[in-house]
């Protein structure tokens, strides 16, 4: 069986990083479970410096300080296995990378059509009209 640690976390073209470089913890898991879940260390805490991980071009680099911080962290106790949980805490590193490395579009502004604006201007007047009927003196 392949060990978590003999895979790459891709997220795109420029960004392939060992996975070798990630930084492990364990810990047990909080919560219920008895006797096992006081021993099993299957907590997992993965860590990765971005500044010096290797497999990641300078400007991409930049670019994930930039969105993440120097060092992305995920902590994982879903399972009961550890290796699982590590499995899922590679894939999570690789997901928050891949997301912060996705390009924003910028918003180009846009004015109100000359419809709307003329709707708006007669429910403005509406309004207006029926306060100032109530504001008549009625005597």
């Amino acid at each position: 069986m392949p060990r978590a640690d003999d895979r790459d976390l891709y997220a795109g073209p420029g960004c392939r990083v060992p996975a070798a470089e990630v930084t492990w913890r364990f810990g047990p898991s909080g919560g219920p479970g008895g006797q096992h879940a006081n021993r099993a260390h299957t907590r997992v805490e993965a860590e990765l410096d971005l500044r010096i991980a290797g497999g990641i071009d300078d400007d991409i680099r930049g670019r994930l300080v930039a969105r993440l911080g120097p060092r992305l962290r995920v902590v994982v106790d879903r399972h009961r296995s550890q290796v699982r949980n590590r499995e899922r805490a590679l894939e999570e590193l690789e997901r928050r990378i891949r997301e912060a490395l996705v390009e924003q579009r910028s918003r180009r502004p846009t004015r109100p059509r000359r419809g709307a604006v003329e709707r708006r201007l007669e429910a403005k007047r509406r309004r207006g009209a029926r306060k100032a009927e109530r504001r008549r003196d009625w005597d």
